[in-house]
C-alpha cells in the first residue's frame, strides 16, 4: 500500500476555551476550564447546570443573518473553523486547488 503524505498547514478552532487557536491553546497550557453555566438553554430542571459550550460566538459575525439560520450550530463552528484554517495557512479562493484541500472536523456530538 502507498501512503500519501498529509500535511497541516493551517488551524482553526472555537472552543469553551477560546475562539481562536491561540485563545485555546493559552487556555490548555494555563489550566483554564471551559467549564460554565449553561446558557444556551434553561437548565433549572436538571441536576447538572453547568457544561463546556463555546462561548461569545455570534454566527452574524461570520455568515449573512439568513444562512446562519439554516445551519445548525455545530455546523456554524465547522465553516468558521475551516475559514480560520484556511486564513492560518495562507488560503483563499484564487489560490487553491479545490480538488487538492480537505478538512478534518472532529465534533462529540452534532444537531
Amino acid at each position: 500500500m502507498e501512503f500519501k503524505r498529509v500535511v497541516v498547514t493551517g488551524m482553526g478552532a472555537l472552543t469553551p476555551l477560546g475562539n481562536t487557536v491561540d485563545d485555546y491553546w493559552n487556555g490548555l497550557v494555563n489550566g483554564v476550564s471551559g467549564a460554565a453555566p449553561i446558557t444556551q438553554f434553561d437548565a433549572s430542571k436538571f441536576r447538572t447546570r453547568f457544561a463546556c459550550e463555546v462561548k461569545n460566538f455570534e454566527p452574524t459575525n461570520f455568515l449573512d443573518k439568513k444562512e446562519a439560520r439554516k445551519i445548525d450550530r455545530f455546523s456554524q463552528f465547522a465553516l468558521v473553523a475551516s475559514d480560520q484554517a484556511m486564513a492560518d495557512a495562507g488560503l483563499n479562493k484564487d489560490n487553491i486547488n479545490p480538488d487538492r484541500i480537505g478538512v478534518v472536523l472532529g465534533s462529540g456530538i452534532g444537531d
